[in-house]
């Protein structure tokens, strides 16, 4: 996929998640409900960022942070999808797919870790 493509499409994510939160905020009255969008459009948002940095870094040389890219987007499905959900009323039974979105979201994180340590610049000194 092409990077504008890719960030066109992180445009929406984060689109798509301040767009679920204000219907959260003035469209959902249970507080439980109200919870779960709260929780999965902050989490929504900030991972729809970290894919924007994932791109932008691989712009800068730090080709691994590619490989967080599908963990963060697979994250936002899992985690903020599940929680949207179930505050739409799904079964209980789909509140299992947070845990995984979250080891998604912390995966994503590791291997941008990893992009950066690994990076080597042409101007570091031999070790």
């Amino acid at each position: 996929m092409k990077q504008q493509h890719l960030l066109g499409l992180i445009c929406l994510s984060g689109f798509v998640a301040v767009a679920i939160g204000a219907f959260g905020a003035h469209g959902i009255t249970s507080p439980q409900a109200k919870a779960w969008v709260e929780t999965g459009s902050s989490q929504h948002m900030a991972h729809s960022l970290a894919l924007f940095a994932c791109v932008w870094l691989q712009t800068q040389g730090f080709n691994k942070a590619r490989f967080a890219v599908p963990l963060f987007g697979l994250g936002i499905l899992l985690f903020a999808g599940s929680l949207y959900a179930l505050a739409l009323g799904a079964p209980r039974a789909v509140a299992m797919a947070a845990p995984l979105g979250g080891l998604c979201f912390l995966s994503g994180w590791l291997c941008l870790a990893w992009a950066c340590f690994s990076r080597k610049d042409k101007f570091d000194a031999p070790n």
